[in-house]
């Protein structure tokens, strides 16, 4: 019984947290359960995207949320998700029914500054490519699917998951964070 609850509750994303600074835009899939609780980006403890994003940009990964978000804007890097509103239970990607996507393309034309959108993952660069399809016929932005930092994705290291994400970001990033 409380798992067919469970799968009845749609879930929603965040709303985008891009500035005009921003010239890379990282899209995940939908926020897992542990994110939607404390209304955070990548908020599972195990989720690396924090401190992967702190390393890169030189910021302590521990600050408060609203810091992290800040420091990773100012740094040139922005978040949102693929997916609007979902059914899911729990927080694996496979499991995401009646997904209804954001409006990717209209962000994209807000904030013609972001260059690249790393994709977090299978999850977010199927779902991009599915509603999105002609933003993979563009010269720009340039689309990467990137590994996912979540702990379901356990088949790289740490370090091959940093190193992944620095030789795609830091080129683009301009000069970090102060």
């Amino acid at each position: 019984m409380m798992e067919e609850i469970q799968q009845s509750v749609e879930k929603r994303s965040f709303p985008p947290s891009v500035t005009p600074e921003c010239s890379v835009l990282v899209l995940g899939s939908l926020p897992g359960d542990e994110s939607l609780r404390q209304v955070q980006y990548y908020a599972h403890p195990r989720n690396v995207f924090w401190k992967i994003m702190g390393e890169l940009l030189e910021f302590d990964f521990s600050l408060p949320y609203e810091e992290r978000l800040r420091l990773l804007n100012r740094g040139g890097v922005g978040l949102w998700d693929v997916v609007a509103s979902g059914v899911r239970p729990g927080s694996l990607d496979q499991h995401i029914t009646r997904e209804r996507p954001n409006d990717i393309a209209a962000l994209l034309e807000r904030f013609p500054g972001i260059i690249t959108v790393c994709c977090n993952g299978t999850a977010s660069y199927k779902y991009l490519k599915r509603y999105f399809p002609e933003l993979f016929l563009r010269e720009f932005p340039s689309i990467i699917q990137m590994p996912s930092t979540s702990p379901a994705a356990a088949r790289l290291s740490y370090d091959q998951k940093l190193r992944a994400y620095g030789e795609v970001i830091l080129p683009l990033l301009k000069g970090g964070v102060e």
